[in-house]
């Protein structure tokens, strides 16, 4: 689990850099978007990763790696959102937004390290295409709770799938990184 733990690290780091370049370039312009935005462009990103393994032309030239990318940083932004709400004006400095991604990050880590104890590194026996339409179903089960209000009988919230969709897009970037 040591290589793992590196490995999270190493992917995390490549997004968390890109998270910083565009707070510089964009403000968190982000703040203003509410939970379901921010869950259809986190939708958008894993069907076009789907659309990549399915389809033999890529008419855009970006692949798997970037999407993963988006769909870890916008679920971080989602986790922020549940944990200060929208705002109508951007509200956070480059610093303030990296210390809340950084926070995300380290609790959405220490759940994947206790349940990678806990299946004994089973994602490793994975393919990314099976990671991937794990994410897509996550994204469904979000969407269902959205359109009721948030309200749940026995599943797990919202922040519980957004930390699950990350964990799920840092694997498939291992495997990919692997290749």
């Amino acid at each position: 689990m040591q290589e793992t733990s590196k490995q999270y690290d190493a992917v995390i780091e490549t997004c968390r850099s890109l998270f910083i370049k565009k707070m510089s370039d964009y403000g968190s312009a982000w703040r203003i978007l509410r939970l379901p935005s921010l869950t259809d462009q986190i939708f958008i990103k894993a069907q076009r990763i789907r659309g990549l393994q399915q389809n033999d032309v890529r008419k855009v030239d970006e692949d798997e790696v970037s999407e993963f990318i988006g769909i870890i940083n916008y679920c971080i932004m989602a986790l922020v959102q549940l944990e200060l709400g929208v705002v109508e004006q951007p509200d956070l400095t480059t610093d303030e937004a990296t210390k809340y991604y950084d926070e995300k990050i380290a609790l959405t880590k220490q759940l994947m390290m206790d349940k990678n104890h806990d299946y004994g590194e089973a994602w490793r026996d994975m393919r990314v295409s099976s990671l991937t339409d794990l994410i897509l179903q996550k994204l469904l089960r979000v969407k269902q709770i959205e359109d009721n209000k948030g309200k749940t009988l026995v599943s797990e919230g919202i922040d519980a799938n957004y930390q699950d969709m990350i964990n799920y897009a840092v694997f498939a970037m291992i495997h990919l990184n692997e290749k």
